[in-house]
């Protein structure tokens, strides 16, 4: 199992600008060796019988791959002598970050998705950088020491588990100052799927309305955090316009924005934290919608579903559930706001209409609550008449309504 720590560090002014010398030089050498491999790309990406009539011909060279361009630091390291005072596992990860890129954009990933064009880092754009040997004897008393760097103070706020072995080390320039990610492993947890109480599961629909409502008629608020930020946003991003380009006024106007974009961030992943906690404490299995985010993310309702964060809401969970020896599943979200969850039958409905109604059974609830019932009916394999404990209950409560007509 692999867990991540992070913390703040408190560099001295001598270690910061160490750090920030690091980063620039590793951001100036990953921008060359993605140039080179573009270069190779355009220049010999089709056959020789095919290329057009007029075109440039390329000095015949090897194709720049992950192995070669890594061979090729000692050669830097001779060219350029600043470059030996950077750890060379630093070196090395940051050729792997180039292959990663290019592999996204001419591959894909595992599921054959291709990424867009990668980029080349501006300055300020390449923030981090890692230690893949990282060890726990690094770490003494409040500080860590980090090889070529010293030791740096560290505000542990939590305790590290016990039982767990340090991986790697990531250092991360943020706006409000650095950070160390500590990448733990813990072989003694097994990776196989816990046994879990399938009785005492829950299934939780999400909105935009209402953060989420589970299958019990539980509901949790959505709080916006960026759209209450958005008038102080504004403000802070009138005052970088009204700076000079270039000047120092202007680093410090956009470091406050910065810093602002990070609380809402903060914040949105500390309440998705907490929903979790209260989540697992009470159920041991939660059947979620298997969502379309990015699909959502291009529609008119793109800057609230970014503000609710379901992705990263989602990923907590699984993360938290595997710790916990519980269990998230997704479930197809088609259809559950149409079905009636007491008899099955499809009642089409605007997305304005919050209500479900049924002309068949009767039953007359909350559209969100609706879906929540089906995505746990749909998971725990009920039939649509086949309702068990708390959910029966739920529905006749609701069922005690007056009827309505469609």
């Amino acid at each position: 199992m692999r867990l991540a720590y992070q913390y703040k560090l408190l560099p001295t002014t001598e270690q910061q600008t160490t750090l920030n010398r690091w980063l620039d030089r590793l951001r100036h050498q990953y921008n060359w060796m993605l140039a080179d491999r573009f270069d190779w790309w355009e220049m010999n990406r089709c056959a020789i019988n095919s290329c057009p009539l007029v075109c440039s011909i390329a000095e015949p060279r090897e194709q720049p791959e992950y192995y070669g361009q890594k061979r090729a630091l000692v050669g830097l390291k001779q060219d350029r002598p600043w470059y030996k005072e950077i750890h060379s596992q630093m070196l090395q990860d940051m050729v792997k970050r180039v292959k990663l890129a290019f592999d996204r954009y001419i591959k894909g990933d595992c599921n054959g998705k291709k990424s867009g064009r990668p980029r080349f880092k501006g300055a300020g754009r390449y923030r981090s950088f890692t230690y893949p040997q990282a060890l726990i004897d690094w770490i003494d008393g409040n500080k860590i020491e980090l090889p070529k760097i010293g030791r740096v103070q560290v505000i542990w706020h939590r305790p590290l588990p016990t039982g767990f072995e340090v991986k790697s080390a990531i250092i991360t320039h943020k706006a409000d100052g650095w950070y160390v990610t500590l990448s733990l492993q813990d072989d003694s947890v097994p990776e196989s799927s816990p046994d879990v109480d399938w009785d005492n599961s829950v299934g939780i629909d999400l909105g935009l309305k209402e953060f989420l409502v589970t299958s019990n008629n539980e509901r949790v608020e959505v709080p916006q955090y960026f759209r209450k930020a958005q008038k102080k946003l504004a403000k802070l991003q009138r005052f970088v316009s009204c700076k000079q380009k270039g000047s120092n006024r202007r680093k410090k106007a956009v470091n406050r924005v910065a810093k602002l974009h990070l609380k809402i961030a903060r914040q949105r992943k500390d309440f998705h934290f907490k929903v979790w906690s209260w989540l697992l404490e009470k159920y041991d299995v939660i059947i979620h919608e298997k969502l379309n985010i990015k699909g959502l993310a291009k529609t008119r309702l793109a800057k609230s579903v970014l503000d609710a964060g379901w992705g990263q809401f989602l990923a907590i969970g699984a993360n938290k559930a595997e710790r916990a020896g519980k269990l998230t599943l997704p479930e197809n979200p088609n259809g559950t706001s149409i079905d009636c969850s007491g008899c099955g039958e499809r009642v089409p409905k605007p997305l304005a209409d919050r209500v479900h109604c049924c002309p068949n059974c009767g039953l007359f609830l909350c559209r969100d609550l609706n879906a929540a019932i089906n995505i746990k009916k749909r998971a725990v394999g009920h039939q649509a008449r086949q309702l068990t404990g708390n959910v029966l209950a739920v529905v006749e409560s609701h069922r005690r309504s007056p009827r309505c007509t469609a």
